[in-house]
C-alpha cells in the first residue's frame, strides 16, 4: 500500500488502479498523482481568473459577495470534510473542487446562457464541457502537452453533466454518460458538495445584498429550524451573527447528514472496488427523503426570491447583451482578441471561428468582459 492509499476504503479512487493521465509522465517524487493534479490546477491560468468572475452578483457590485474562487474554496471545504469521513480519497476530492467551474463565463450563468445561444449553431456552450476543454486544451504552461495532463479520475469529476452527442466524441471520459453508469464516490460528493454551498452561501449573498427577506427565510424548514435554535440559544445577538450562525448550522446538519446516509448506502451497495460503485445503478453519494426535501425546497426559495429577484434579473439582461455584443464583433472581426485566439480564428470555417470566440469570451473575468465591451463600442 502507498502512502497516498493508506487509510483509504477499498471502493475510493486508488491511484495505484487508476486509469492515469492522457501522457504519461514520471511518477511525482514527494507527492501522489492527484495532489500533483491539485497543484496544477491551482497554478493555472484559469484559477485565478477565478477571484474576478462572480456567482450571483456582478464583480463590480461589491467586495462583499462570492466569487467562482471563493466558491470553489468552500466546496473543496465541505468535500473534505465528508471525504474523511467516508474514507475516500481527500486529495482528489480537492482537485475535482477546484477545477469544476474553470469553464465558467463571467458573469454566472447569465454567461452562460448568453454564450449558450450565441453558439446555438455550433454546438451550444455548456460549463462543464469548457472547464474539461480548459484543463485539456486550452491552458498552455507545459512543454510536452497541451493542458494540465490531469489524471482520469479528476477528469470525470470535473465532467458531471453531459449529452449523449457530446459523449460520443469525448472518448473514455464520455463513456460512462453512454453506458449509464455512476462516476467514482469522489466525483459523486463533489457534486453535491457544490449544490451545498451554493444554497448556503447564497442565503448569506441574498441577505447581505438586502434582496431575501429574513420573515420569508423563516418559512423554509431548513432555515426555519435552526433560526429558531440559535434565537433561543443566544437571544438578543444582533442580525448579522444570528443569520451566519443559523447559515453554519445548516451547513453543518445538511453535511452531516450526507455523510451518514452516504455510509448506509456505501454498506448496503458492499462495494469492494470502485469499479463496484461505477456499476450501481444509482449514486451511492446522497442526502436522505427529509433533508433532500429540504435542500430542494431552499433552491427552489432562491430560485424565485433571488435568481430571479427584479434587480438580478436586470444586470442579468445587461450583463447578457453585453457578451452577445462581444461576440458578433469577435466573429465579425476576429483580431479583435487577443493574439493568440485571433491566429486561430484566421482562414478557418465559421464553427470553428465560433468555437475559438466562445473560448477566448469564457476566459474573460466580468472587469475584462465589460473593459473590452467599452473599447469595442
Amino acid at each position: 500500500m502507498t502512502a497516498a492509499s493508506a487509510g483509504l476504503a477499498p471502493y475510493a479512487a486508488h491511484e495505484t488502479a487508476g486509469k492515469g493521465r492522457r501522457i504519461e509522465e514520471t511518477p511525482p517524487a514527494y507527492r501522489g498523482e492527484y495532489q500533483r493534479d491539485r497543484d496544477r490546477i491551482i497554478h493555472s491560468t484559469a484559477f485565478r481568473r477565478l477571484v474576478y468572475k462572480t456567482q450571483v452578483f456582478v464583480n463590480h457590485e461589491g467586495d462583499l459577495y462570492r466569487t467562482r474562487l471563493t466558491h470553489s474554496l468552500e466546496v473543496a471545504q465541505i468535500a473534505r470534510t465528508a471525504a474523511r469521513a467516508l474514507r475516500i480519497n481527500e486529495p482528489l476530492v480537492e482537485a475535482i473542487s477546484l477545477a469544476h467551474d474553470l469553464g465558467h463565463t463571467p458573469f454566472g450563468h447569465a454567461g452562460q446562457d448568453a454564450l449558450n445561444a450565441c453558439m446555438r449553431d455550433f454546438g451550444g456552450f455548456e460549463h462543464n464541457l469548457q472547464s474539461l476543454r480548459v484543463v485539456d486544451e486550452l491552458e498552455e504552461k507545459y512543454a510536452d502537452f497541451s493542458g494540465l495532463n490531469l489524471t482520469f479520475e479528476t477528469r470525470e469529476g470535473i465532467l458531471k453533466h453531459c449529452s449523449l452527442r457530446n459523449a460520443r466524441e469525448l472518448g473514455d471520459i464520455g463513456r460512462r454518460f453512454l453506458e449509464r453508469r455512476q462516476p467514482g464516490l469522489e466525483a459523486q460528493l463533489v457534486n453535491i458538495a457544490d449544490a451545498i454551498a451554493y444554497n448556503n452561501h447564497d442565503v448569506d449573498d441574498g441577505y447581505r445584498a438586502g434582496l431575501l427577506d429574513v420573515e420569508l427565510l423563516r418559512q423554509e424548514p431548513l432555515f426555519g429550524e435552526h433560526y429558531r435554535h440559535v434565537q433561543e440559544a443566544y437571544p438578543g445577538l444582533d442580525d448579522r451573527k444570528l443569520i451566519y450562525e443559523v447559515i453554519r448550522r445548516m451547513i453543518g446538519h445538511v453535511v452531516g447528514d450526507l455523510i451518514a446516509t452516504s455510509s448506509r448506502n456505501i454498506q448496503a451497495l458492499g462495494p469492494e472496488s470502485i469499479e463496484d460503485v461505477r456499476a450501481a445503478p444509482e449514486p451511492v453519494i446522497a442526502f436522505s427523503e427529509d433533508v433532500l426535501e429540504q435542500h430542494l425546497s431552499l433552491k427552489q426559495f432562491l430560485r424565485d426570491n433571488l435568481y430571479r429577484h427584479p434587480q438580478v434579473r436586470a444586470m442579468n439582461e445587461e450583463t447578457q447583451q453585453l457578451l452577445e455584443d462581444l461576440f458578433a464583433q469577435y466573429m465579425t472581426d476576429p483580431e479583435q482578441m487577443g493574439e493568440a485566439f485571433s491566429k486561430q480564428a484566421e482562414s478557418v470555417a465559421e464553427p470553428v471561428r465560433a468555437r475559438v470566440v466562445a473560448d477566448y469570451i469564457a476566459g474573460m473575468t466580468d472587469r475584462f468582459a465589460y473593459a473590452e465591451h467599452k473599447r469595442l463600442n
